[in-house]
């Protein structure tokens, strides 16, 4: 049966070790209540109410795994500032192993500050998201102390996940240190790459939305029917052996070498936010193969894990506990 199946796979989750490499960023979330029209300009003017601040990219990605239940190794950088400190703190508090984050003073942390508005008492809807990034990352010195951790974190993984942001920090040496940890110690490599998945082939599986697969092959879907056979192809191209495309309300679908394309319904009620939910998706997708599910069976799990999470606002997490009441409650 398969709720058992995943039941079983879900208990196998703790402690299972997984390295994390990729770019970090600080999802900042700033709170407030519309209090009037400003006579500067037809805006409106904001009382100020909170502002919180939590892990996203990699470091979504890594508090989801912990969060899970797993053995987690973060491989990356972050500006010696107030948001790379916020975010090696509550990474550090949620038990992510945080040797391998580099803290430097010549970066400044990436940053995405959210600007909700709304009435008071009322729910809070996004208005403006501003970035402060930095420049890409090109010192020698950072390059080589993020290697050097790369290779620590690489000796005892079970699997590993690429979270690219196309910030810089996943270069061709790291794909490379990557590509030899497969080959040597057969570990599933998984891909979470906004602009560059071409960068990144011939690992184990990769997890595109519908608009990243578009831009992939640089021409609209319009059908069910042409999605599966541009990620068919797409799978074939870049040497995956799975390709999971994520598509929102429609759920998701898995494609595979050996098998048809399994389309899979969504789960849940109506999504509230879905703020880093790529993040727990690839995370629940890796820790279940390390954890030796089934390509479609660790699809699944993702599916219950992403609809559990856009039900929560701003960048959450989902925990194994979570996930095994979402099983036993929902049928896919």
């Amino acid at each position: 049966m398969l709720q058992e199946r995943l039941l079983n796979i879900v208990r196998r989750f703790s402690g299972r070790r997984l390295s994390i490499v990729g770019d970090s960023i600080a999802d900042k979330f700033l709170y407030g209540s519309i209090a009037r029209v400003s006579r500067e300009a037809p805006v409106f003017i904001l009382r100020h109410e909170s502002t919180e601040t939590a892990p996203g990219g990699a470091a979504n990605c890594a508090l989801n795994l912990a969060a899970l239940g797993a053995s987690v190794s973060l491989v990356s950088v972050v500006g010696n500032d107030e948001a790379g400190n916020a975010l090696r703190g509550k990474l550090s508090a949620a038990g992510v192993n945080v040797d391998g984050l580099v803290l430097s003073e010549k970066i400044q942390t990436t940053t995405k500050v959210r600007i909700l508005a709304g009435h008071a008492h009322a729910n809070k809807q996004q208005v403006i998201r501003v970035d402060y990034e930095d420049t890409p990352l090109n010192d020698a010195a950072l390059r080589e102390a993020l290697t050097a951790s790369l290779q620590t974190s690489l000796a005892h993984a079970e699997a590993v996940i690429l979270s690219d942001y196309n910030y810089g920090l996943v270069d061709k040496q790291a794909v490379e240190l990557v590509h030899e940890a497969r080959r040597s110690r057969n570990i599933p490599v998984l891909v979470d790459s906004r602009f560059r998945l071409s960068d990144f082939s011939g690992f184990t599986a990769a997890t595109p939305n519908e608009d990243e697969v578009e831009h992939l092959i640089g021409s609209p879907v319009e059908s069910l029917t042409q999605l599966e056979t541009a990620a068919g192809r797409l799978r074939q191209e870049l040497q995956f052996d799975a390709l999971l495309v994520t598509r929102g309300r429609n759920g998701m679908m898995l494609v595979t070498a050996d098998t048809a394309p399994l389309q899979i319904p969504a789960v849940g009620a109506q999504a509230v936010d879905g703020t880093g939910a790529g993040d727990t998706v690839i995370a629940t997708f890796a820790l279940a193969l390390a954890s030796n599910s089934s390509f479609a069976e660790a699809a699944q799990l993702a599916n219950y894990a992403g609809g559990l999470v856009v039900m929560k606002r701003g960048t959450a997490s989902v925990s194994a506990v979570e996930l095994e009441q979402s099983i036993n409650d929902l049928k896919p």
